[in-house]
């Protein structure tokens, strides 16, 4: 697997959120574990506009989507 063509602070600053490390280490504490039954753009702590953002990235199977998967994965250790 190739490494993602962008980094997670890229991505929370894309969706909006505070992106320094401590923010994103931050986000994931608060949201983890994520339900497996649940898809990451659907978790309900997303707005409508940043699930939308992940939905078309993933469905696009876009440049973002690596990251995207990372953050998933992150999101769903306990």
């Amino acid at each position: 697997m190739e490494a993602p063509v962008h980094s997670m602070n890229a991505l929370f600053a894309q969706l909006g959120l505070a992106a320094d490390d401590a923010a994103v280490a931050a986000f994931i504490a608060a949201h983890a574990p994520l339900d497996t039954a649940i898809r990451l753009q659907d978790a309900p702590f997303w707005s409508s506009s940043q699930r939308a953002l992940l939905q078309n990235e993933l469905s696009a199977d876009a440049d973002w989507a690596g990251v995207i998967d990372a953050l998933d994965v992150s999101l769903r250790r306990a």
